[in-house]
């Protein structure tokens, strides 16, 4: 097996309004597909060439413990201080490494988002 590249993230949610409320409302980002299936529903956010999904189906459970997604902004500061703005709750940061600035926010499931912007020259 060769994998190529990530295919997609996904967070749990338990009120998918309420998480599209956060994604779209205070992240800004645009859904690219809204798919419901029995008791599942599942959204799609295409950013770049990867994809964050946000998914309520049996089994799925939400936890502020697992995998993180980084999102990288082209403005950090601007972007910390609308989060900070908009009450979002702040679980690590904001600080600065040699090669980037970051800072770690929590959904309203308590899922831990990170605000990323790259210093030049880093990939």
């Amino acid at each position: 097996m060769k994998v190529q590249e990530i295919a997609f993230s996904c967070y749990p949610v338990t009120d998918m309004a309420r998480a599209r409320s956060f994604y779209e409302g205070i992240l800004g980002l645009k859904a690219t597909l809204d798919h419901q299936m029995g008791e599942a529903h599942w959204v799609e956010y295409d950013i770049g060439s990867g994809t964050l999904a946000l998914g309520v189906a049996p089994g799925m459970l939400p936890s502020r413990d697992g995998c993180c997604v980084a999102l990288e902004v082209d403005g950090f500061d601007e972007a910390v201080a609308e989060l900070q703005q908009a009450g979002v709750e702040f679980s690590f940061g904001p600080l600065e490494t040699p090669v980037c600035h970051m800072a770690f926010v929590r959904d309203p499931d308590g899922n831990s988002i990170g605000i990323h912007k790259r210093k030049a020259g880093h990939c």
